[in-house]
């Protein structure tokens, strides 16, 4: 194990994330949202059969014995995808990141709903801070006062609130996919999955991107498909509840981001929701690690 090195492969695969994501809203004015699915679908695949080919998995990586948990998977995790893009087009970045936020905080629900995890006092009342850091950023959009309300960006809000729905339960399925399925397997799959699902979209208008588009969706998919990689890299140098609150750090990127390329003022209101979600976030993976570490003690102090 390598801490500091599993750290720095998140900060590096949140950093890559939140480029593909500034691309993608870049080409949002005259790309549809399953076009841009596509593009990052199809184009992150070279770069993960060259990551699987240069670790000598192939063509052992990519062998499945469930299908059809990845098909599910890739019905929820393609709309997580094609709603959180839409919602590029039509929210600022910080506000789509903060609400996507909602994603890991839903996961605790639904896997008490689906999977029958055991749910404490702490981490339902961090579920229920999290939940009113959502409804805080939300609030200015969802206003009943209409004459303050842009009803393109209410429109926005509830697609990025989808998007998170569906994101925490493709990670339930992943947390099924896991217990039989290679990580290899499950991310170049999902690649799969999501380019064929996007062509349902054809009959929504579909452009003919002009080159500077083009080459912002292509970079995404490749940039999609590195952020894969390092996401998945960081987990093999340090544990999992180490490295997760790092992903928070997305925020501050997409602040600067939208304040440098997209000239996006946060407002008060939204930062304020942000901080109640990412401490909620925080709270439960950090109890997580303690609880990891006192039954880790245990087994020891048990084993003869």
């Amino acid at each position: 194990m390598s801490p500091l090195r599993g750290i720095a492969l998140k900060i590096a695969s949140v950093c890559v994330f939140v480029a593909m994501a500034s691309l993608i809203k870049a080409s949002s004015e005259t790309v549809p949202p399953g076009q841009a699915v596509f593009f990052r679908s199809v184009f992150a695949i070279p770069v993960i059969l060259a990551w699987l080919a240069s670790r000598h998995d192939l063509p052992r990586g990519l062998m499945t014995r469930n299908p059809m948990g990845h098909v599910w998977r890739g019905l929820v995790g393609t709309s997580a995808m094609g709603l959180g893009f839409a919602g590029l087009g039509l929210l600022p970045l910080p506000e789509v990141t903060a609400i996507g936020y909602a994603a890991p905080i839903l996961v605790v629900v639904f896997a008490a709903m689906f999977l029958g995890e055991r749910v404490r006092l702490f981490r339902l009342s961090m579920v229920a801070l999290g939940m009113g850091g959502v409804l805080i950023v939300l609030s200015p959009r969802l206003s009943v006062d209409a004459a303050s309300v842009d009803p393109t960006q209410t429109l926005g809000a509830v697609v990025v609130l989808m998007g998170a729905v569906c994101a925490a339960l493709a990670q339930v399925f992943v947390r099924k996919l896991v217990q039989t399925e290679a990580t290899a397997a499950i991310v170049f799959w999902f690649s799969v999955t999501a380019a064929l699902l996007s062509l349902l979209t054809l009959p929504w208008g579909w452009v003919w991107p002009s080159p500077q588009v083009a080459a912002m969706l292509v970079a995404a998919g490749v940039l999609g498909g590195l952020g894969q990689i390092l996401l998945t890299s960081s987990y093999r140098f340090a544990d999992a509840s180490l490295i997760a609150p790092f992903e928070y750090s997305s925020m501050l990127l997409a602040l600067i981001v939208g304040y440098t390329v997209f000239d996006e003022v946060p407002s008060l209101t939204m930062l304020a929701g942000a901080a109640l979600i990412v401490t909620a976030g925080v709270a439960i993976i950090l109890r997580e690690r303690q609880l990891g570490l006192e039954r880790a003690r245990q087994r020891k102090a048990n084993t003869p």
